[in-house]
């Protein structure tokens, strides 16, 4: 018997979160090696967005429901405002939800971003401004998920408050009622 668990035990969903980081870190690693190997812009340009937008809809669709329990998208309404949906797991789901794979979902949302900001810095020192527009593109599909999955889990915070409230506000009217109705 193993006394000491691989890691990928400890996560609920290991080959989700494989998923997760493999094409961010793909998107990184092409930008970052193709320097070395690829003498083409385009191509370049071409490779590093597919696979930044390869990670954004996987994060969107599928990670970010498994992993998080929350979804979001984005619609116009018929005045032609743009109108944010949110979906969540119920509080008693979300409650389960694996600390690790939440942990590392969070982590590398946010480390991706900053990564791509220090390639921005580095291309803006190296006045290289074609380089800029691959890492502006990759940079915004990163802060698209950002922005949709933190407003997703404060509108998910602010649902499970509601319900709260409601609940405690019913049981207390009910109390209240049985009080009176006895005497």
């Amino acid at each position: 018997m193993d006394l000491n668990p691989t890691a990928v035990e400890n996560y609920a969903n290991p080959k989700t979160c494989f998923f997760h980081v493999v094409f961010k870190a793909g998107a990184l690693a092409f930008y970052i090696l193709s320097a070395l190997f690829v003498s083409s812009f385009v191509i370049i340009f071409v490779v590093t967005v597919l696979l930044a937008a390869l990670d954004f809809w996987v994060v969107k669709n599928v990670s970010g429901r498994i992993l998080v329990g929350l979804r979001w998208w984005n619609e116009i309404n018929d005045l032609g405002e743009s109108v944010w949906k949110f979906e969540s797991l119920d509080q008693e789901s979300l409650a389960r939800m694996n600390k690790k794979d939440s942990w590392l979902f969070w982590w590398s949302l946010y480390l991706t971003a900053a990564l791509w900001i220090v390639f921005a810095i580095f291309s803006i020192i190296r006045l290289q401004a074609d380089y800029l527009l691959v890492i502006g593109v990759c940079l915004t599909l990163s802060i698209a998920n950002i922005v949709g999955f933190t407003k997703c889990r404060k509108d998910a915070k602010q649902k499970i408050q509601q319900f709260a409230t409601q609940t405690i506000a019913n049981r207390f009217s009910s109390t209240l009622q049985s009080a009176f109705s006895v005497v």
